[in-house]
């Protein structure tokens, strides 16, 4: 067990680990959240970290500095940076990393297999997370609705340090689950991960997106790409917030996947996070999103299963473009990923 004076170091204080961060100093659990901008740091040290929305908001007393301002050694480091991040915070995180400690990504995509890279399997932890939080500003974050949250070792097995982690995310969310399958969430999150993509094409919200019968043979196409490449892993997907993979594998009916749809609009539209984090990095900050670290490994990973994934491809070359200024986000830049899947784009299903 851990000293109960020890923080717990959430490394990355977006959108994840800011939600994560109000939680435990809620609970009066110690925390030391890092984070590489110096004005989100500033306005934290000098006002609180705000969290907005309706289920925690409040100003919380998060201590929090910049990456080179960590001291010592910790068991216990939670990284919460954006996917292509991942590398450069491992490099920072590792001479700070206690020999009996772990670092458990509680980010989007497969970062488990970097962090593995630095550290070992044996201190590496997998979180897969589901939920609608936004940064607004330095200093402020919002969370906007819940959604699933699990916790697993890499290797299936349940530790003490899982049960302890698991225990600490209880303090997030009352439901959330320690799974001997962490695999099988974390592949799951990326199919649904690469749709979310898919709706960031355009200016529609993500549930308006998904509820589109003219889109759904395209983004069902891409789901069955990313879940071949998994099925050829040995992975069993696991169902979350109304998105179940099986719906969308080969041998499911249409009404099974159609059903996944509705289940899936049902749940967005519930959220007061209208729109992805994607969407937000398009449209509102203008920068690079995560699809080189997240959607892209699939690509590589499928190619050595001689998979091929013309739609996931496509996918990631239309994001480039609009990262790259060159095609508008909006329902004629979305049609062109359901050319590359063979579908009319005007035809309705």
């Amino acid at each position: 067990m851990s000293d109960p004076c020890e923080p717990i170091v959430i490394w990355g204080g977006g959108a994840i680990g800011a939600s994560l961060a109000c939680a435990l100093v809620k609970a009066g659990e110690p925390v030391l959240l890092v984070d590489s901008a110096m004005a989100h740091v500033e306005a934290i040290n000098r006002r609180g970290l705000t969290l907005t929305g309706p289920l925690l908001a409040g100003c919380f007393k998060v201590p929090a500095c910049l990456p080179e301002q960590v001291p010592g050694l910790h068991r216990r480091i939670w990284l919460a940076v954006k996917s292509h991040h991942t590398e450069q915070a491992m490099v920072q995180i590792k001479p700070h990393l206690a020999a009996d400690g772990y670092v458990a990504s509680m980010q989007n995509g497969l970062n488990e297999r970097v962090i593995a890279e630095h550290v070992g399997v044996e201190r590496t932890v997998g979180a897969f997370f589901n939920f609608g939080a936004d940064l607004i500003e330095p200093g402020v974050v919002h969370y906007g609705g819940r959604g699933a949250v699990v916790v697993g070792e890499l290797d299936g097995q349940v530790r003490e340090r899982t049960r302890e982690l698991h225990g600490a995310l209880l303090h997030f969310d009352p439901e959330a689950v320690l799974s001997e399958n962490i695999w099988g969430y974390l592949w799951a999150k990326m199919i649904y991960g690469a749709q979310l993509f898919a709706t960031a094409l355009s200016d529609d919200s993500i549930a308006d997106v998904l509820a589109m019968p003219r889109f759904r043979p395209v983004l069902t196409q891409l789901a069955r790409e990313i879940g071949a490449v998994a099925a050829a892993e040995g992975v069993v997907l696991q169902a979350f917030n109304g998105f179940d993979p099986q719906a969308f594998a080969p041998q499911a009916s249409q009404a099974e996947t159609q059903r996944s749809f509705d289940e899936m609009v049902a749940h967005n539209r519930r959220s007061l996070k209208s729109h992805s984090g994607i969407w937000r990095d398009l449209a509102v900050h203008k920068r690079k999103t995560e699809i080189d670290a997240q959607i892209a490994p699939a690509v590589g990973i499928g190619a050595s299963h001689g998979l091929d994934m013309p739609v996931t491809r496509r996918l990631i070359e239309l994001i480039h473009a609009i990262e790259q200024g060159e095609r508008p986000q909006s329902q004629t830049t979305l049609a062109l990923l359901s050319l590359s899947a063979g579908e009319p784009v005007h035809d309705a299903v």
